[in-house]
């Protein structure tokens, strides 16, 4: 079981935003695998994009070479989730750490039905804040992996999308 522990150092996934091909992970996680302060590879497996012509990512295959990789560098992998399905999949191939995405985040159905098909597992997730500043949103998703009996969660700050102009922008 992947524990993430409070450390005197920051936590450091790496890897990259889309696993396009099982050369381009595999040369990407023995990389990461040499740099001690490196405990997680990421991967973005499945890309919710707007436009249905758009790469949306390589799915079941692209677990696989994670998954290989894992094997291969010892390195603990963590992909996106989005729906039941992909908690399923990830689940299969023995992804160690989840997060769910600001797109996803937004909206509580979706939540819901991702808090519901982790019930029963201990797995970590992490959430990203959603893209517009919407604080009750973001803490209304955690809550929902509380009561589905999650412990392991994590913020993931992204940033925010504002529509007026901010000192923080």
């Amino acid at each position: 079981m992947l524990y993430f522990c409070p450390m005197k150092y920051p936590l450091v996934i790496a890897g990259p935003c889309s696993v396009e091909s099982e050369a381009q992970i595999l040369a990407t996680a023995r990389a990461l695998a040499q740099i001690p302060e490196v405990k997680l590879l990421r991967g973005g497996i499945w890309k919710p994009r707007t436009r249905p012509e758009a790469f949306e990512g390589r799915g079941e295959e692209g677990l696989k070479w994670l998954l290989k990789a894992k094997q291969a560098t010892g390195l603990p992998v963590s992909t996106e989730v989005a729906t039941p399905e992909h908690v399923e999949l990830a689940l299969k191939y023995e992804v160690d750490a989840l997060w769910i995405g600001a797109r996803t985040v937004v909206n509580p159905f979706s939540v819901q039905q991702l808090a519901d098909a982790l019930k029963g597992t201990d797995i970590p997730v992490f959430v990203k804040n959603p893209v517009s500043p919407d604080l009750n949103l973001w803490v209304g998703a955690f809550e929902r992996l509380q009561k589905a009996g999650l412990k392991q969660l994590a913020a993931i700050h992204r940033g925010f999308s504002y529509y007026k102009e901010s000192p923080y922008m």
